[in-house]
């Protein structure tokens, strides 16, 4: 099963990124590249998401500023 998970993205001060979702609570996730975070992200909402009982794929993403809003899928 696949489900959306709403990734908040923000660029750090010292240069690294942190995601948080309000989708799946305790969801927070920090990696040198938005790459990285992402993976990090989709590992942890997946983690989270079984334990929680509740049910991978991602597009091309572009960073436009230093924070912005991603939709990330998850498959339990």
């Amino acid at each position: 099963m696949e489900r959306i998970v709403n990734l908040h993205i923000e660029k750090l001060p010292e240069g690294l990124y942190l995601a948080t979702s309000d989708d799946v609570q305790g969801l927070v996730a920090q990696g040198r590249t938005v790459a990285e975070t992402l993976e990090i992200a989709r590992d942890v909402a997946k983690k989270l998401l079984e334990a929680q009982g509740k049910g991978d794929q991602s597009p091309s993403l572009t960073v436009v500023g230093d924070s912005f809003d991603y939709p990330l899928i998850v498959s339990a």
